[in-house]
């Protein structure tokens, strides 16, 4: 019998002071049974970064060939696919020429290092891609917010994040590793 995932509910209030975007969302997350919490919680900051009424989660990891989360205009065009992790270099180059706008949140530490490494020089070629990193301390503090329940305040500036819930508070700072435009 196959294990099911796991369900969480997120009330998320964004505030958003570089984009100029202020909303509350209601979330459901479902964690795949081999995704840990880090993971899931990289997910709902990349969320947070990129919020906007039409970014949703993609089907998770058993689904190769989709988006972590994917932003889709009206006519079905992809505007934003979003990667968390260490995704294959011949996956992102296919991303970026299926939308807009590519954004790979990489963690992971000295793996997320080595990986960038490895494949720089092919991907800093893309017109569309934007590729981030977190520190092993912030994905692992992201990771400690993990609830089935969570309500959680977000704030983001001049590119730190603040994120937190009523007895913790995370500062969040994002290494870009690489933009091909601002």
């Amino acid at each position: 019998m196959a294990i099911k995932s796991t369900i969480f509910k997120v009330e998320l209030q964004l505030a958003d002071l570089d984009r100029g975007h202020f909303s509350d969302y209601g979330l459901t997350i479902a964690r795949h049974p081999s995704e840990t919490d880090e993971r899931m919680m990289i997910r709902l900051l990349a969320f947070t970064l990129y919020a906007s009424p039409t970014l949703v989660f993609g089907r998770g990891l058993s689904t190769e060939d989709e988006a972590d989360l994917q932003d889709v205009d009206a006519a079905g065009s992809v505007e934003r696919w979003i990667d968390v992790g260490l995704p294959a270099e011949k996956a992102i180059r296919r991303a970026c020429g299926r939308s807009r706008r590519v954004i790979v949140l990489s963690y992971g530490g000295r793996a997320a290092d080595i990986w960038w490494r490895q494949n720089s020089e092919k991907l800093v070629t893309q017109p569309n891609l934007h590729v981030l990193s977190l520190s092993p301390g912030e994905s692992q503090a992201l990771a400690g917010l993990a609830e089935r329940s969570m309500r959680l305040q977000c704030t983001v500036q001049d590119g730190l994040i603040w994120l937190g819930n009523q007895s913790q508070q995370l500062e969040l700072a994002p290494k870009i590793l690489f933009s091909s435009n601002p």
